[in-house]
């Protein structure tokens, strides 16, 4: 696709339209706007314009120019993604929605938020919190990601098994078409099911269906009471046998189940300086429950912990306390910096396979790190079969031979994970990091069929181009 670059007259229409302020050109602060949290070196492309709207009307009035003048346009949350899906392909206009940030409305008597692309996710906790409710489809990256990039990557994270992701708690959308239409998807309805759900389509659409502008959340009740587990296997069968056997025997659905294999638990203790007894353990198991009754929640917790031992655990360890379940979860929170500390060259992923197929998976992987010599740590939500197998580089290859490796033993790890009815992303999303390993895993009438809903709804391919799939 060719798109027409960005003159000296098209920023002064943009300027004309939502002010001078709004419209960045500096080289030096375009920067900031190249890259998301995928490696800059790899992935880093420079835009030719940033702008920062603050009403819809404005966001609809940037898009119909582009649209008119086929330039690409690629819709900007917080940068805190890791699939490259905020990093400007074709160069073009980045749109940030930072300045979309205001609370619209709380309406506490149909137990829902109206507000901005540009909220900070953790900000709209800590704005209905003395009200007793919460947020429950947010992430693991709370603090820094906005709610539109949530809606973007229909994020997920580790509370998933329990309260599901982002598209679970959005009722309704206002969205600015790749045409600038506005169009109003949903509302504050539990049921609706008036056509198409166009709404839920737009969640996970990674920015290249339109641009979220106004979203509706739904909000519930915050559990006042939680325990952590942490138990201790001496292997991954042991412990992955436990995640099924929770719910089916002890008929609990806990609020997450984080997985850590040996290597991952060693180098996170060894980085944080922590004394557990990790050296015994070839994987561990973060468990939480949560609720508003500190009876049933410590019953649940001993259930849990209990079905652990006769699990085969060789310790389980209780943290009902705000101290104590910080340092379980820090061992949980520091393993990619943990292994930033041997390599600072990685590649995340994201790799999702049915819960009962990870102690399947688990051999391929040590098998693919084997044969490329590469460190590849397993870690991630185990309750819900997303697993952030982490290809680190060897500190003796070249970057030539890291990139070379990298893709080879991606292709191999996406392929195991194919294999055991999995697929490729459980909650980064596809962008531009994963988008040419999707026929690994789509089949052509799948893929054809994105490709006719991206063409309907965005007909000139301005909108985020690059990203899931090539038109």
């Amino acid at each position: 696709m060719k798109y027409n670059p960005v003159t000296k007259e098209v920023v002064e229409e943009l300027i004309a339209l939502i002010g001078k302020r709004n419209v960045i050109t500096d080289e030096e602060k375009l920067e900031a706007y190249s890259h998301d949290e995928t490696p800059v070196n790899q992935y880093a492309r420079m835009p030719e314009v940033v702008v920062t709207p603050t009403t819809t009307e404005q966001v609809a009035d940037i898009i119909k120019l582009a649209n008119q003048r086929l330039i690409p346009v690629t819709p900007r949350g917080a940068g805190s993604g890791l699939s490259g899906g905020a990093i400007p392909q074709f160069g073009g206009i980045v749109l940030s929605v930072e300045k979309m940030n205001r609370i619209i409305e709380i309406d506490y008597d149909n137990l829902m938020m109206v507000l901005e692309p540009g909220v900070v996710t953790n900000d709209v906790n800590g704005l209905v919190a003395e009200k007793g409710l919460f947020f429950a489809g947010y992430p693991m990256s709370v603090e820094t990601c906005y709610l539109g990039g949530n809606i973007a990557e229909n994020a997920g994270g580790g509370k998933a098994v329990k309260y599901g992701v982002t598209g679970r708690y959005v009722m309704g959308l206002e969205v600015v078409t790749p045409t600038g239409e506005i169009v109003q998807l949903g509302g504050k309805l539990v049921k609706d099911v008036t056509g198409y759900d166009l709404k839920q389509l737009m969640v996970g659409s990674e920015g290249t269906l339109g641009v979220v502008t106004k979203a509706i959340i739904k909000l519930l009740p915050m559990p006042t009471v939680k325990i952590d587990l942490l138990a201790l296997f001496e292997d991954v069968r042991s412990a992955i046998a436990m995640v099924p056997e929770i719910m089916t025997k002890g008929k609990v659905i806990p609020t997450s189940i984080e997985f850590m294999d040996k290597l991952s638990v060693q180098t996170s203790c060894r980085y944080l300086n922590e004394h557990l007894p990790y050296q015994k353990a070839g994987a561990m198991l973060l468990i939480e429950v949560d609720g508003n009754r500190t009876e049933q929640i410590e019953e649940e917790a001993e259930i849990i912990g209990e079905l652990c031992f006769e699990g085969g655990a060789i310790e389980v360890y209780i943290a009902d306390n705000y101290t104590t379940q910080e340092r379980v979860w820090s061992v949980r929170r520091n393993i990619a910096e943990a292994f930033k500390v041997y390599s600072p060259h990685q590649s995340l992923e994201d790799i999702v396979v049915p819960i009962a197929s990870i102690p399947d998976l688990m051999p391929e992987i040590e098998r693919i790190s084997g044969k490329y010599d590469i460190q590849i740590p397993v870690y991630g939500h185990a309750g819900d079969g997303n697993l952030h197998a982490t290809l680190v580089k060897n500190p003796d290859f070249t970057m030539e031979e890291w990139y070379e490796t990298e893709d080879e033993a991606l292709m191999e790890l996406y392929q195991a994970t194919k294999k055991l009815g999995g697929t490729i992303s459980g909650e980064h999303g596809i962008g531009s990091k994963r988008k040419k390993y999707m026929d690994l895993v789509c089949s052509p009438a799948e893929l054809e069929l994105m490709k006719k809903i991206k063409v309907a709804f965005d007909p000139n391919n301005i909108m985020n181009p690059g990203k899931l799939i090539d038109i």
